[in-house]
């Protein structure tokens, strides 16, 4: 099973790979498509006795869906077979193991990227026509999983006495699905920056992307939406936390590298929040706070375990 789970991961990642080229090509194909529209010559109406009226030609479109809309489509169902295959590797992980398959950093990594892989796949249901956003979500996807299987890889081991808690479920349970969510949040927070730089009108890299990207206030929404969701599983996640540390070490806060860490993310993540309900706050600070709290969960996950110790350092676990 051990090997099973190491081979699927491959196979994920090289799924995910096939679907952000699938979504490049898109997009790639999106911006030509524009530019052709945009050159397409006027054409001149003559009426009787008046003087010739030019109106923009029609641009020839092919009937039915067009070579990067089937690209994209494509893309989503490659995704999806990723995701899958994502799934079996967390699956024969947990099976290998014989317990939940969320018990170290390589593991955890496994477990969040799988929840944004899913989390996704339901946003693509509900909100299809924002499925250039698929670009960079599995470009994220292949940069974690890469980092996982190259960096992070630990063989298979039971979990310290530690560890061996109803509350390890609990709690890291509700931390990998905040997570995930807020992998995927992060995507159009950043998104939305790249777009609304191009509304403003600046030509330097990468506000030059933001032409073919959903428009900025489609991003807004789901941005807050992914947040508004992930943020009351992330707070659950840490008071049960805080719970298990007093059951486990006879308090329920000790200022740990990584309990302090956890305080900072939901911090910003709580100021998102608070600044996205308040009118005055313009839009685009509200979404480099967004961008923020994700980076303070990856200093969280990665900067922690690597640079400090403390009661959370169980050989890598997160």
């Amino acid at each position: 099973m051990s090997t099973l789970s190491d081979n699927l991961l491959v196979f994920a990642i090289l799924g995910y790979l096939v679907a952000m080229i699938l979504h490049a090509s898109e997009y790639s194909l999106a911006g030509k498509r524009r530019a052709a529209t945009a050159a397409a010559p006027a054409r001149e109406l003559v009426g009787a006795g008046g003087p010739p009226v030019a109106v923009p030609a029609e641009p020839d479109i092919p009937a039915g869906p067009d070579l990067g809309t089937r690209l994209g489509g494509w893309a989503v169902y490659a995704t999806g077979l990723a995701v899958l295959l994502h799934l079996g590797t967390v699956a024969t992980r947990g099976l290998a193991a014989g317990r939940m398959p969320w018990g170290n950093m390589y593991e955890f990594v496994l477990a969040v990227t799988l929840v944004g892989g899913v989390a996704w796949l339901g946003v693509m249901v509900q909100l299809p026509k924002l499925r250039l956003l698929g670009l960079p979500l599995t470009v994220v996807q292949i940069l974690l999983l890469g980092f996982a299987g190259l960096v992070l890889y630990t063989q298979i081991s039971p979990l310290v006495p530690a560890l061996q808690s109803y509350w390890f479920v609990i709690h890291v349970t509700s931390v990998v699905t905040a997570s995930g969510l807020l992998l995927v949040g992060f995507v159009p927070a950043a998104m939305f920056l790249v777009r609304n730089g191009h509304d403003d009108g600046r030509v330097r890299f990468p506000y030059t992307l933001g032409a073919r990207l959903p428009n900025a206030e489609a991003l807004e929404r789901l941005t807050f939406r992914l947040h508004a969701f992930a943020f009351p599983l992330f707070t659950f996640g840490v008071a049960a936390g805080a719970v298990w540390a007093e059951a486990a070490w006879g308090r329920y806060w000790g200022w740990d590298p990584k309990e302090t860490w956890a305080f900072i993310s939901w911090v910003v993540y709580a100021g998102y929040l608070h600044a996205r309900s308040t009118p005055s706050v313009n839009r685009r600070v509200v979404m480099w706070i967004a961008v923020l709290g994700f980076l303070t969960m990856l200093m969280n996950l990665f900067g922690v375990n690597f640079f400090f110790t403390g009661l959370h350092s169980y050989a890598g676990v997160s």
